[in-house]
This record gives C-alpha cells, sequence and structure tokens, in this order.
C-alpha cells in the first residue's frame, strides 16, 4: 500500500471510530488508523465543520434554538458511543476500592447514578457551550467550535503516544502503536485550525483547552486505573469537546 493510501485507509478507519459518517470502510483501515494518529486531528476538522452548521444560522434563529441545534449536530456526527465512556468513568468516579475494583465496574454493564450524573452534566455542559457560540460573530462561533472538535482528536492522539494502557483492549490497541515521535504528525495536521478565528486566540484557546480538558481523564485514569482503556478515550473525547468551546467562548469574549 502507498503512503498516500495508508493515510486515506486511516482516514477512513477514523472516520468509521470517531463519527457516524457513512464511509466506504475497507479491510485493513482500522490497523492504519491506530498506527496513524494523525488521522485524529483530520476527522476533527470534518466533524468539527458539520456540527457547526447549525451555527451558520445565530442572525436568523434564538441563541436556545442554535445551542440545541449544535448539540444535536454534534451528536449526529459523531453518535452516542463515547458517552458510554463518561458513563462507566461516572461509575468508577464513585465506587469504593482499588484499581481492581475500578477497572471492573468500567466492564460492568450495569448503569449507576455516578454514570446518569455524569451524562448529565456532560450534555448539559455541551448545551450551554452552544448557547454561548450562539451569542458570538457566526465566523468565530464556528472557528471556535472546529478548533474545539480538532483540540479534543488531538488530546486523543496525544494519548495514543504518550499513554500507556492499563491492560490489553482498545486502548492498548492505540498506545502499543504509537510512540513520543509520532506526535509530531498530529501536531502538524492540527495547526492550521488557529486560523479559523481572527485575532487567532480564540481559536488557539479552544484548541488547547480541549487538549486540556483531556488531561483530566486521563490524569485520572493514571492514578486509579494504572492506566488508560477504552472508556477513558471516549470519555476524554467529551471532556476535551466541552473544555474547548467553554475557554474559546471566554477568550473572545475577553478580547
Amino acid at each position: 500500500m502507498t503512503a498516500i493510501g495508508r493515510w486515506l485507509g486511516a482516514v477512513r478507519g477514523a472516520c468509521g471510530f470517531l463519527t457516524r459518517l457513512p464511509v466506504d470502510y475497507r479491510d485493513g483501515d482500522w490497523d492504519a488508523f491506530r498506527t496513524t494518529p494523525g488521522a485524529f486531528p483530520a476527522v476533527g476538522f470534518v466533524a468539527g465543520a458539520l456540527a457547526a452548521v447549525p451555527l451558520l444560522a445565530a442572525d436568523a434563529l434564538t441563541a436556545p434554538t442554535v445551542a440545541l441545534g449544535y448539540l444535536l449536530a454534534v451528536y449526529a456526527v459523531t453518535g452516542i458511543h463515547h458517552l458510554d465512556g463518561i458513563a462507566d468513568l461516572g461509575d468508577a468516579l464513585v465506587v469504593h476500592g482499588d484499581e481492581e475494583r475500578r477497572r471492573e465496574v468500567l466492564k460492568d454493564t450495569t448503569t449507576g447514578v455516578g454514570a446518569l450524573l455524569a451524562v448529565a452534566i456532560t450534555v448539559a455542559a455541551l448545551a450551554l457551550a452552544g448557547l454561548g457560540l450562539a451569542g458570538l460573530p457566526v465566523r468565530a462561533a464556528v472557528g471556535v467550535a472546529v478548533a474545539a472538535e480538532v483540540g479534543t482528536k488531538l488530546g486523543m492522539a496525544a494519548m495514543a503516544c504518550f499513554g500507556a494502557a492499563s491492560y490489553d483492549g482498545m486502548g492498548r490497541q492505540f498506545t502499543a502503536a504509537s510512540g513520543p515521535g509520532s506526535f509530531v504528525a498530529p501536531a502538524a495536521v492540527s495547526l492550521p485550525v488557529v486560523a479559523l478565528t481572527s485575532p487567532p486566540l480564540a481559536a488557539v484557546t479552544a484548541l488547547c483547552g480541549a487538549v486540556a480538558g483531556i488531561g483530566l481523564p486521563w490524569y485520572w485514569a493514571n492514578r486509579h486505573l494504572g492506566g488508560i482503556n477504552g472508556d477513558i478515550f471516549g470519555a476524554a473525547n467529551e471532556i476535551g469537546r466541552v473544555a474547548g468551546v467553554h475557554l474559546g467562548v471566554i477568550a473572545w469574549t475577553l478580547l
């Protein structure tokens, strides 16, 4: 397979894992994706742009309606399967016990009060982020939304390149395939996003804020699970997006 063919395969694999977009999935795309962390932010541009479409109507519709449209668009594009990571993380946060007990909770299919609360807070936080976006000029709102999506995918790439998996599973498929040097590619792919707002501070803040947001579940997982896993990847994706949009809106407001 040529380098271009492998890159296209990685992007298709990333679309299949990170979004609900209909793609022509082929054999080898998953392996290409998990060994190509640059595909994370590449798909972030696509998902972020599509999720930001309702923000284009900010001048014609009320802010709550635009915020609802953004919320629905995010989950229509990216799906809700990553919220399962939020739910499992919520239950693991409130359980008493050692690392092994918390890992058991992550694998448990029972939905506890911690899961319900974590998902509710995440969805509400994203809806409020959409409300903040609705109050910005259209170009700024779209720029912040896309930058946050790229940033949360860049954070996932960072987890793959620098993280350590707690056990065999989805997390290890990413962490075992990439090393610190592999982070150069996703960082380079993400750089153009800073030009989406003028001045660029809001986009830069959204990008960095999303990466920083991912650091929260990552840090917790290292301390209490012995490393990251698939649920932490999913939870980080949702938390990073929320943090990126909120911080991007704050940065624009303070300009």
